[in-house]
């Protein structure tokens, strides 16, 4: 006969419980439960009980049993209607999701991304509606993306920037006022003596595109001036460069260019300089939005700033306000600013 002498074998440490929370801290389960789900209904003195016993234990409230008792998945849908290659390449869109990241990290909802141009815009409708997210952003939305829209009346929804539907007076979004902006930096370019400012447009299909045109637009009709030199990108450095070549092949006088982002500004930059002119000499540059494009280029770029991780920290502000049932403005603007810099250091002639 043998003797087994090795040591026992212990299983692995089981993982704390509601009913363990509740022995630790002398009190009922249906009293942690109501702790864990923050109800209002229980004293101040168990919920410190109930809470030095959660961190005693390491316990982790079951998020499923959670979303059952609550109706909710504690899930947000970041909606973004681009390309991989578009969203990546793009520091508004980095800055934005920081911002959203960031104000959803004091809360207890969970991002999710959904890049909707690779998912097609009917399966990411179906995952917004099946009950997978509490609600969504929709950011970079173009004309077509219209059943985001629709899906306010069941989900609340927050769009970055507004919607570009006409006669849309229920969509909650929160943007810049884009037409303004674009007037500030054209006005500038006025003010330093251009009389030919031409201007790069983004796609006409997305709302600061179509804004952005018509800032350039009003500030030069406001002052008696031609504004048929247009020329339309899709906000990347190679569709600026070759809309800037097109304009220069119509052979009219330009004195200075209103880009509506930094980066087709950056690619006309070097258009410019292949056509023999300088930078602010002969064509003075303003572009729109204020990130490395513009403060790296050469000379540097005097843009429009808006404040695109606050953005995002406003959408996702607004919306949990929405899920919550608390008010909530429909519309909410944040402020923009001109950003002066070389690209336009050339003072007006007598």
């Amino acid at each position: 006969m043998t003797t087994d002498t090795s040591p026992s074998r212990q299983g692995p440490p089981r993982t704390p419980t509601l009913e363990m929370v509740a022995a630790e801290a002398g009190v009922s389960r249906a009293t942690v439960s109501r702790v864990v789900n923050d109800s209002p209904r229980v004293t101040e003195h168990v919920v410190q009980a109930v809470n030095e016993a959660i961190a005693r234990l390491n316990y982790v409230p079951n998020r499923a049993a959670r979303s059952l008792a609550s109706r909710r998945t504690q899930v947000i849908a970041l909606v973004v209607p681009e390309t991989t290659a578009k969203l990546f390449s793009d520091p508004f869109f980095a800055t934005v999701v920081q911002g959203i990241a960031m104000a959803l990290s004091e809360t207890e909802y969970t991002l999710n991304m959904l890049i909707s141009s690779e998912l097609r815009s009917e399966k990411t409708r179906r995952y917004l509606l099946g009950g997978n997210a509490d609600g969504a952003i929709v950011v970079s939305h173009h004309s077509g993306d219209h059943d985001f829209s629709h899906l306010g009346a069941t989900l609340p929804i927050v769009f970055g920037g507004r919607p570009l539907i006409q006669n849309d007076e229920d969509s909650y979004f929160v943007d810049v006022d884009n037409v303004a902006g674009a007037a500030t930096a054209t006005e500038h370019l006025l003010d330093r003596g251009a009389r030919h400012v031409a201007t790069i447009a983004g796609p006409q299909d997305m709302p600061p595109g179509f804004d952005r045109l018509a800032g350039w637009s009003r500030a030069l009709q406001s002052r008696g001036l031609d504004d048929s030199l247009v020329e339309v990108g899709d906000f990347t450095p190679e569709s600026g460069a070759e809309a800037m070549r097109r304009l220069l092949e119509r052979g009219r006088p330009i004195d200075g260019l209103f880009t509506a982002n930094d980066q087709m500004a950056a690619g006309a930059y070097s258009v410019i300089r292949d056509h023999g002119l300088r930078i602010p000499d002969d064509i003075m540059v303003a572009g729109y939005d204020n990130n490395y494009f513009g403060s790296t280029a050469s000379p540097s770029l005097t843009t429009i700033n808006q404040p695109s991780h606050e953005l995002g920290a406003k959408m996702a502000e607004v919306l949990v306000r929405l899920i919550e049932n608390k008010p909530t403005p429909l519309v909410t603007l944040m402020p923009t600013e001109l950003i002066v810099r070389a690209s336009t250091d050339r003072r007006p002639t007598a």
